[in-house]
């Protein structure tokens, strides 16, 4: 499996899919940097009267409800309207999912739409599946990536998507699939906006294979938790490890990848 993970990694490079993200103010930059870093190429647009025209001609759509407010709800549902419309993946990242009652109205909505992968930490993927009764601790979870295996398995048997739990193990999980990637840092946890990242991240990986969305998931995840544990190698703190994942997306080598990657297939 790690040779396919790298030849997707290798494909984002070649290929330099338009990801089209509708993401929230604080992580814009982050996330545009990123994209640019593993050969792919961002664009975040949201007016109302654009966001059609954008997806059509991106090949993923990123819909990250980190900092929503009405008009850019209206743009999300527009968006994704057209990417369904068009058959072109869409990736949701629930960010505060059970914080409050109208980020949960607006998740109901967006979920009813059958996102083809949804990236969130613990508490949020609990949250989404009414897994049992909880709230986030602002975004940041609450609950350990094990913890919601069981609700990102009712997940993706109501909706069909691919389900992505970021934490100090990532678990990505499809219907018939999971796999355990056991890579990233600690200080990792530092960095604003690293999950709002590798949901960018697996919109360009989605753009690999239009039906199957597994792979190109774990790939995005296990690209930058061996990044990131790479570069808190030699980072002095969380501000320089930011900036470190970043070279280390763009310049990582296939023996750097296959040396450091652990992860565990389950049935």
């Amino acid at each position: 499996m790690k040779e396919q993970l790298w030849e997707n990694i290798l494909s984002v490079r070649h290929n330099s899919p338009l990801v089209h993200n509708i993401t929230n103010y604080v992580v814009m930059n982050n996330t545009a940097n990123a994209l640019l870093a593993v050969g792919a190429s961002p664009v975040m647009a949201h007016a109302h009267s654009e966001v059609r025209n954008m997806v059509a001609i991106a090949g993923a759509l990123v819909v990250n409800i980190g900092t929503l407010d009405e008009y850019w709800v209206e743009s999300m549902i527009s968006a994704v309207d057209e990417a369904k419309t068009l058959h072109k993946p869409w990736i949701l990242d629930p960010v505060g999912a059970g914080a409050t009652t109208y980020r949960n109205e607006v998740l109901a909505k967006f979920i009813s739409l059958k996102p083809a992968v949804i990236r969130g930490n613990a508490s949020e993927i609990m949250a989404l599946a009414n897994h049992s009764l909880i709230q986030t601790k602002g975004v940041d979870s609450t609950h350990q990536s094990t913890e919601a295996l069981a609700a990102a398995e009712i997940l993706t048997q109501q909706l069909g998507s691919v389900i992505c739990i970021s934490g100090a193990t990532d678990i990505i999980i499809d219907q018939q699939r999971k796999v355990f990637l056991h890579n990233g840092n600690p200080m990792m946890g530092k960095v604003t906006g690293l999950g709002c990242t590798a949901s960018a991240l697996i919109g360009a990986f989605t753009t690999i294979e239009r039906t199957d969305y597994f792979d190109g998931t774990v790939a995005a995840m296990a690209l930058l938790s061996v990044a990131g544990e790479i570069a808190a190698q030699y980072s002095a703190g969380p501000g320089s490890l930011q900036l470190n994942i970043l070279d280390k997306l763009y310049n990582i080598t296939a023996e750097e990848f296959f040396n450091l990657l652990k992860f565990e297939i389950k049935s």
